[in-house]
């Protein structure tokens, strides 16, 4: 079982000769953000929910399935190149003083950024889990198969449901 921790793999031969990778501890993943078709590599916090066994929550464990809170922080910059709209906590800080070459370009990506706001639709939901600075991800490989913890941004209904189960969850303590 995978735990979460400083990275650790070994590699184990199996039938045929061939061989696969079994993560004993891993702390980061490569995390998709569907409705934007992105993919970013981010840091694992820590697991919040597992439907199958509590106990896996207790001890971090992470396995198919497993609902885990990443850092927000490399989608909110692809986010803000993208369409220039900061979703982080801070406020931006504009820009100090530029040549008139760089000035010229920066109004240029300016008005590419307003092209596509124009188009863009966020979700509210979404939006306030990557001000907090940790979004909400699930886990879609096998850590301990693969070698890895590959998943994707809980956005929509999903991501209701689980801030629903979550709220539960901390009434109950």
């Amino acid at each position: 079982m995978t735990k979460l921790g400083h990275k650790r793999i070994h590699s184990i031969r199996v039938r045929g000769g061939n061989y696969k990778q079994r993560a004993l501890r891993l702390d980061s993943g490569n995390f998709c953000w569907s409705s934007q078709e992105t993919t970013r590599k981010a840091r694992i916090f820590g697991v919040v929910y597992n439907a199958t066994n509590n106990e896996l929550v207790r001890t971090n464990t992470l396995t198919k399935n497993t609902i885990v809170e990443v850092d927000a922080t490399p989608f909110v910059q692809w986010y803000y190149r993208e369409y220039g709209v900061y979703l982080g906590r801070k406020k931006e800080e504009e820009a100090k003083e530029r040549s008139a070459k760089a000035q010229e370009k920066f109004e240029k990506i300016q008005e590419s950024w307003k092209e596509k706001q124009d188009k863009q639709v966020l979700d509210e939901n979404l939006k306030e889990v990557l001000k907090s600075g940790k979004a909400l991800a699930c886990i879609r490989s096998r850590p301990g198969q693969c070698g890895r913890a590959d998943g994707y941004l809980l956005e929509g209904p999903e991501l209701e449901f689980y801030k629903k189960k979550l709220e539960k969850k901390k009434g109950k303590k």
